[in-house]
Order: C-alpha cells, then sequence, then structure tokens
C-alpha cells in the first residue's frame, strides 16, 4: 500500500539506531541521576520519587502521565505506577513495562554510587532495570522525534514491586496487558546479548504437619511424631524433581518441634516447584497434595498451601515477537537469540493474560542482585534501536 501523501514514513532501524548513538550521553547522565536514588521495594517513598522522575520525562516527550496508587499487600505499602501514553493515528496497540525497585536497601546508592569503567556502569539497580527503564523512555523519544504516529497506542508501565513478586501491581500490570497486540518487557538481556523467550513459572508451598505430642521417655508410645512424617515426606516430594524434563523441586526450610524429650506435634515444610510448562507445574503440585494426603505415620496428618503461584512464560507466547525482534536485529546487523531462564519476571503475569509478550529487550548486563551488577554501555544505541525498531514493526504488520 503506497504511503499516504503528506504522511510520516516510518523510521527504520538504521536512522533509529543513529539517533539513539546521539543520545548516548543523555542516556548515561539520565543513567547516573535513576541509580542515585534508593528504590527497594519496601522502599514505597524511593519508588515512588524514582517514580517521579520517571513521570517528569515521560511528560517532557509528549506522553499523557498517570500515576496509579497501588493497595496495600497483606497490610504493606508499595510504591504507585507510573503510567505514559503515547497516541497514534494507526491500529496497533502496544504495552513496553519495566520496574522501578530494586533488592538494595536505602543507602546504597550513597554507600556504593555509580561509576563507569572500561565501558560499563556500576551501582544499584543499573542493570536489574534502571537501564530497562530508560530503554523505554528513549525509545518512546526516539519515535515521539521522528513524527512517525501509524499506531493506535504506545503505553509506557513502571511498576513497583517486580523484585517480590509483584503482590500489590501485578492485577494493575495485567488489566493494561489486555488487548494489547504486544507487550515488551524491559528487563536487561542476558550477558552474551540473547533476549528471554521463555521464563519457569514457579509455586511457593507450605506443608503443615500435625501429630500428637508426648514425653519421650515416660509414653513415646503415646505420641504421633510429626518430624518424622516430614522426614519422609521431605524425601518423597523433593524426590519429584527431574520428573518431567525442567521440572525442579526444592524443598528450603524445614522446622519441627521444641524440646527434645517431646515428641514433636507439629512440623512445616517450605519448598518451592519451578517448571517450564505450566501443565508440569500443577501435575507437580497435585502430586504434592496426594503425598501429603496420604501420610505413612499412623495418626498423623498433612495439609498443603499453595501460597504463590506464577505462571511460566512458555515459548509459543514469544514466538512470533521472537522472529520479529530478530528481523529488526538484521536490519541493524545484531545477531538476535534467545534463551530460556529459571527466574520469574512480570512478562509471566503477562503472557497469562494471553497476550503476546518478548522480555530481555533493556540493554546488555549481569550480575543482577550483586554488588558487581553491571551494565554495557556500548550495547545502549543498539537495543534502544532495536526495542524502537521492533516497536515500529509490530504497528506496521
Amino acid at each position: 500500500m503506497p504511503p499516504v501523501p503528506g504522511a510520516v514514513l516510518a523510521p527504520t532501524a538504521p536512522i533509529l539506531r543513529a539517533r539513539a548513538e546521539a543520545l548516548v550521553p543523555a542516556f548515561r547522565r539520565d543513567l547516573a541521576a535513576l541509580v542515585r536514588i534508593d528504590s527497594g521495594s519496601h522502599s514505597a517513598a524511593g519508588v515512588d520519587r524514582a517514580g517521579e522522575w520517571c513521570a517528569e520525562r515521560l511528560a517532557e516527550i509528549g506522553l499523557e502521565v498517570e500515576r496509579v496508587p497501588t493497595p496495600l499487600s497483606d497490610g504493606t505499602a508499595f510504591g504507585g505506577v507510573v503510567v505514559g501514553r503515547m497516541r497514534g493515528t494507526g491500529s496497533s496497540r502496544i504495552l513496553l513495562f519495566a520496574h522501578l525497585d530494586t533488592v538494595f536497601a536505602d543507602g546504597t546508592a550513597a554507600a556504593r554510587p555509580y561509576r563507569e569503567d572500561a565501558g560499563r556502569a556500576y551501582g544499584p539497580g543499573v542493570c536489574d532495570d534502571k537501564s530497562g527503564v530508560l530503554a523505554g523512555l528513549y525509545a518512546a523519544r526516539l519515535l515521539a522525534e521522528s513524527g512517525w504516529t501509524d499506531f493506535a497506542e504506545v503505553v509506557i508501565a513502571l511498576t513497583p514491586d517486580e523484585e517480590v513478586g509483584s503482590p500489590a501491581s501485578g492485577a494493575i500490570l495485567a488489566e493494561l496487558a489486555r488487548g494489547m497486540d504486544a507487550a515488551l518487557c524491559l528487563e536487561c538481556a542476558r550477558e552474551n546479548g540473547d533476549l528471554v523467550t521463555a521464563r519457569k513459572g514457579v509455586a511457593d508451598v507450605r506443608i503443615d504437619i500435625r501429630g500428637r505430642a508426648a514425653h519421650s521417655g515416660v509414653e513415646p508410645h503415646r505420641g504421633r511424631n510429626a518430624a518424622v512424617e516430614a522426614a519422609h515426606l521431605l524425601l518423597d516430594v523433593q524426590s519429584l524433581s527431574g520428573a518431567r524434563p525442567d521440572l525442579t523441586v526444592n524443598i528450603g526450610v524445614v522446622s519441627a518441634g521444641e524440646r527434645t524429650n517431646v515428641v514433636p506435634a507439629s512440623a512445616r515444610l517450605l519448598g518451592e516447584v519451578r517448571a517450564a510448562r505450566l501443565a508440569d507445574l500443577e501435575w507437580a503440585l497435585a502430586a504434592i497434595e496426594a503425598r501429603a494426603a496420604a501420610t505413612v505415620i499412623d495418626g498423623v496428618s498433612a495439609e498443603v498451601e499453595r501460597m504463590a503461584v506464577c505462571p511460566p512464560l512458555e515459548p509459543d507466547a514469544t514466538a512470533d515477537l521472537f522472529a520479529a525482534a530478530a528481523a529488526v536485529g538484521a536490519e541493524l546487523g545484531i545477531a538476535v537469540a534467545g534463551a530460556a531462564t529459571g527466574g520469574v519476571s512480570d512478562a509471566n503475569f503477562v503472557a497469562a493474560t494471553g497476550t503476546p509478550v518478548l522480555d530481555g529487550l533493556g540493554p546488555i548486563g549481569g550480575d543482577d542482585h550483586a554488588e558487581s551488577e553491571w551494565l554495557d554501555l556500548g550495547s545502549v544505541a543498539d537495543r534502544v534501536a532495536l526495542l524502537a525498531g521492533l516497536v515500529v514493526r509490530i504497528a506496521a504488520e
């Protein structure tokens, strides 16, 4: 179809990269400013300071900005969600999402300030996910400055609690994702540059075992030892690990009893299940519940609680967007590959809405959550151009 007279042609990927390269010094200054803001998940005030900083820059670019408060989660307050909307004249609706929070406590930004060395940037959250946040802002800036508007809406959502499982913002993000044509997660690319095409799902479980207390010397026969049942349960549940491809089970916390001269009346196991496929995750949870219902110690009972379940990001949800990203990468001369990981992100929850999603679209970095966390500054222009070019390609299809 020929272009409409007077319409602005879609910017090509090489043009986007040239513009992104010119903006790298500004990106570095903004990254330093954002890293200087402590924004640990449980510091609602700090997260909101980072959110305010981002909201101001989204508004400067020309987006409509909304600050969405989050509800209390088990009595805990979290920061708000920043939502920026860029309106266009086309038909595609595209969501870009990243998180404002880090795993670091207040004071870390001052104790370990932003620095650059040998082409890398260092500092708390520099990779996870403050450079991802900025990738979204700078991709929006490139599109806005191009004058191209052949999309219905590009929405940027910045959340406050991803590092603790998004208990307050998950429903808000899911609602934003519903009905979108595509959702692009701005977690940083893997250390080798791979995008993330699959993530395991994870379920946390608690198993409470109840027996009967008794004096271990005078009448041990009257007791029903919950600790012994817990030991059997631990081994049986742990044996599920590897029973299906990419399925792992880990019992990480074991507790029972209070005194050595009392037959323990209670015990508790805390564990997690991770699986690449939702069917395997559900199978493992059902198997744990069935085993708990069939105790081996007479008079002892066990109950399983699924405390949190995060569905997997399966390859089917990312395949088409990954192909589109690879095509844009080819235009940029970047070999785009995909990787699966055992960790989860907000992309898992977005994929559960049925919206196609792709993860790992921030710049390249590594050592997340560690003092050595780093970002490859040389990757910034390519990755911002890749992200903006992917938005253009999605809108054109």
